[in-house]
């Protein structure tokens, strides 16, 4: 199976849990054995890319900022792309330019995706009933993709999705191994880092650079 075969049904689900005026979101970056799948909650009006207007990549996070400032502070994303993310208006962001984001995301060896693709008109906390409704693809996403490390951003995804309560205060730096059909998968779980979670974003930031120093040997 390939990532473009499971967009019908996320269309399908924005249609039923989404706002009907705009488009899923899907995902984004390196699609062949990233280093780090980071699996978000989902996506709202603020991303410009769910407009029905908009034809270039329907990925997380186009025309937003703040969550660019973990992914620089991480090393996993070039300076130059980063100092344009922060100096344009959300308006000003091209489909050319999303597509050298993402690029310089697919350079870095991570894929972004959330676990609901249901692009919302705020960011109202979505009960777990939609986000269960989610489950069997984002596992599908995760086989098809094929990470060796998957990062969950806060307490109901990864409660959702490690199918146990976490908080994720208690277990920073846990490992949790789960199996997706036969293949065991690594999972943390990390504070939610925007939105609500942006005063949390500093401890985000220090839990993945201690996976990336566990797991890939990286100093950053």
């Amino acid at each position: 199976m390939k990532l473009e075969e499971l967009k019908p049904q996320y269309d399908k689900l924005q249609i039923e849990y989404g706002a009907k005026e705009l488009d899923s979101i899907y995902n984004g970056g390196c699609t062949k054995n990233p280093d780090i799948c980071f699996v978000f909650m989902n996506p709202t009006v603020r991303n410009i890319a769910s407009f029905k207007s908009w034809k270039g990549i329907k990925s997380p996070w186009i025309g937003t900022k703040n969550i660019w400032d973990l992914f620089y502070q991480l090393n996993l994303m070039d300076e130059k792309i980063y100092k344009k993310i922060k100096e344009i208006k959300a308006t000003e962001w091209s489909e050319k330019f999303a597509e050298e984001v993402y690029d310089d995301v697919k350079k870095h060896k991570y894929f972004i995706t959330n676990l609901g693709k249901c692009t919302q008109i705020d960011a109202r906390v979505l009960p777990n009933v939609v986000y269960e409704k989610y489950l069997d693809l984002l596992k599908q996403e995760i086989e098809i993709v094929n990470p060796k490390i998957v990062v969950l951003f806060g307490n109901q995804v990864s409660s959702i999705v490690l199918n146990k309560k976490i908080s994720v205060s208690k277990c920073r730096k846990q490992l949790f191994k789960c199996k997706i059909n036969s293949k065991e998968y690594k999972f943390y779980s990390v504070f939610y880092p925007v939105g609500n979670g942006r005063f949390n974003i500093n401890k985000s930031i220090e839990d993945i650079k201690y996976i990336q120093k566990i797991h890939f040997n990286k100093e950053v």
